[in-house]
């Protein structure tokens, strides 16, 4: 693909460290392209990352998940996106492993990774651990992934229920991450209804955008705090989405803001928009 210096997706991102005093191990970014010089169809991939290791290495990881993969991703013909993205995946993981082996202070190190690619009106997405991606259409939110948590396998499992979960001992003990030992199993499922099967979930890659839609990529120091109604009134309800990304990241500080934050949110432009055929808003984004 060839980097562009516009969007054809309306772009804000945002993020903080929290109230705690830790480091901020988020990552993110979020690059448009063109598929080629032949294919002038335009896309957008945007990243976050959450760091896990003390001393300073969970930024470290966070910091090579998001650059490797976007490298993987940038390099890409994109002609197959799930692919693609596995690949991108596995490569930022076996670079972490192999900056932290030997290394005291940075054994242990990991991230984990939500990815969203839009190629011109069709979403993929793919992710490792606990950061989300949701879907927003009118009123209407639905978180698209699934957390890789000890407390998500409890519950559909049977073993404590959907209100146990939030305030349970083990609610951040994530079960996949970048930067283990064996490659992690890249999730793919795409949950637009939540009566799907995993199959069917899997199949909704390549899920067609409208108008409107917006697409919010987020760490767990925003859902710790922040419930999935409240998302979806603040990001409605900002006069843009500079203004919502702000907004989500003041609450859960007010609430306590006791991880890192970070928040990327990126819409479809609307047919009176598009009809005006103006540019997107940002190219480039880097979080350090």
């Amino acid at each position: 693909m060839i980097r562009s210096t516009l969007a054809h997706l309306h772009v804000a991102a945002l993020s903080h460290a929290g109230m705690s005093g830790k480091n901020n191990e988020d990552r993110y970014a979020v690059s448009s392209f063109q598929l080629s010089r032949e294919d002038t169809r335009s896309s957008v991939f945007a990243i976050v990352a959450d760091g896990i290791g003390g001393h300073r290495a969970g930024e470290v990881a966070a910091e090579l998940g998001v650059n490797y993969i976007t490298m993987g991703v940038g390099e890409s013909n994109a002609k197959k996106p799930v692919r693609i993205l596995e690949s991108a995946i596995h490569e930022a993981s076996q670079a972490i492993a192999a900056h932290s082996a030997g290394k005291d202070e940075e054994e242990g190190m990991g991230s984990t990774c939500a990815c969203a690619w839009v190629i011109e009106n069709r979403l993929y997405t793919a992710y490792v651990g606990d950061s989300r991606i949701y879907l927003l259409r009118g009123k209407h939110i639905q978180r698209l992934t699934i957390d890789h948590t000890w407390v998500q396998e409890a519950y559909e499992k049977g073993i404590i229920t959907l209100e146990q979960m939030r305030d349970h001992p083990n609610v951040h003990v994530i079960r996949r991450y970048l930067g283990g030992i064996k490659l992690p199993n890249v999730d793919f499922r795409m949950r637009i209804d939540d009566e799907e099967s995993n199959e069917e979930s899997e199949n909704n890659q390549g899920f067609h955008l409208e108008p409107g839609d917006t697409i919010l990529l987020c760490t767990d120091g925003l859902t710790d705090l922040v419930w999935d109604d409240e998302i979806l009134k603040i990001i409605r309800s900002k006069k843009d989405m500079k203004q919502a990304a702000e907004a989500l990241v003041n609450l859960a500080n007010n609430r306590g803001g006791h991880d890192n934050i970070t928040v990327v949110i990126m819409s479809m432009p609307r047919l009176e928009e598009t009809d005006k055929k103006k540019p997107g808003f940002i190219g480039w984004l880097l979080g350090e």
